[in-house]
């Protein structure tokens, strides 16, 4: 069979045949009678099997080396190759998040593309100050892309560097939010607390419903932070957690702070004396929290907690009883 016969039949160019002649990968011995290369079965065969360990990443001088050398195994190399397409599919995935952020800006101009890639560079850079400029540099002409934002505030551990991201993802606009709730569910603890002090900074409905659903975290520290996060909002919701947080000693004056903030009207007030007696009820045996709970009836408005304080002064903790007699006096004298 002559070689563009083989060519045909191979899908190999004759270009590479010859290549592959000139390396001493395929020796055609036969010869027509005007002198062309034939090739023999044997030498059809050698050709798909260089093919097909081209087709594992095999470099041409490996693939002489696995059908010449009978001493050369496989196991090493197909370990090595392993790696390398790790290595490769890892670069390949880097290069294709950097197109899809550039992508996300819609970048007029070849000027935009450079900008935005010299702030991608800048944010993965191994100086916090070249880190927190990048995200201080974020601008409505030419702005950082949300995604590569929120992925460097979820790793960022310099809290200055952590600050400027937050303040970045808060003026980025949609999508942000979303993305950060994707971090409440990272195996890492410090990652999931980096998400929701950065949603706790985010504006806007999405942010709130985040924090929301946040409530509901295994991690006390994300339920503490979004507690607080919705109780500055005016949420509710944000009571039962803000309440456990008292009790655990957690941020409890932040905590007892944004109790006050909600109560603003009788029914919330009522509601929040109600949960504060309730949970003093049930913790017989933890006097600090006890004593938590009972100052923190000190910033409810209303006749409600007047009266629930007027009760805890004859309780049988005695510093519970004193806490309550002090606060009484305080309430009287406003």
């Amino acid at each position: 069979m002559l070689i563009g016969e083989v060519a045909r039949r191979s899908g190999v160019s004759a270009r590479m045949l010859r290549h592959y002649e000139s390396l001493g990968l395929v020796r055609p011995a036969g010869r027509t009678g005007s002198g062309y290369r034939e090739y023999s079965g044997e030498d059809i065969r050698r050709i798909f099997q260089i093919e097909s360990l081209r087709s594992l990443g095999l470099s041409l001088r490996e693939i002489g080396r696995a059908l010449d050398d009978p001493g050369f195994t496989p196991a090493a190399l197909v370990d090595d190759l392993i790696t390398r397409t790790r290595e490769r599919i890892a670069a390949e995935t880097e290069l294709l998040t950097r197109l899809r952020r550039i992508d996300a800006v819609d970048p007029a101009v070849w000027e935009d593309v450079l900008q935005v890639v010299a702030l991608l560079q800048a944010l993965g850079s191994k100086s916090a100050g070249v880190r927190q400029s990048a995200a201080l540099s974020s601008n409505d002409e030419v702005p950082v892309p949300v995604e590569a934002l929120a992925e460097a505030a979820l790793s960022e551990t310099e809290p200055n560097v952590a600050g400027a991201l937050r303040w970045a993802l808060a003026r980025s606009g949609d999508g942000a939010p979303a993305l950060l709730a994707e971090g409440l569910g990272s195996p890492v603890a410090a990652v999931r607390e980096r998400a929701v002090r950065s949603l706790a900074e985010m504006p806007g409905a999405e942010a709130t419903e985040r924090l929301r659903q946040a409530l509901a975290a295994p991690d006390a520290v994300v339920r503490g932070y979004a507690a607080l996060a919705l109780g500055a909002r005016g949420v509710t919701d944000a009571v039962p957690a803000l309440v456990d947080m008292i009790v655990d000693g957690r941020n409890d004056i932040d905590a007892a702070d944004a109790l006050s903030t909600l109560a603003g009207d009788t029914a919330t007030a009522d509601r929040i004396t109600t949960m504060l007696v309730d949970r003093l009820a049930h913790e017989a045996t933890d006097v600090p929290g006890r004593g938590r709970l009972t100052q923190a009836l000190a910033a409810v408005p209303g006749a409600k907690a007047s009266d629930a304080l007027v009760e805890l002064s004859h309780d049988e903790d005695r510093p519970v009883a004193l806490t309550a007699t002090y606060l009484l006096r305080l309430r009287d004298t406003r």
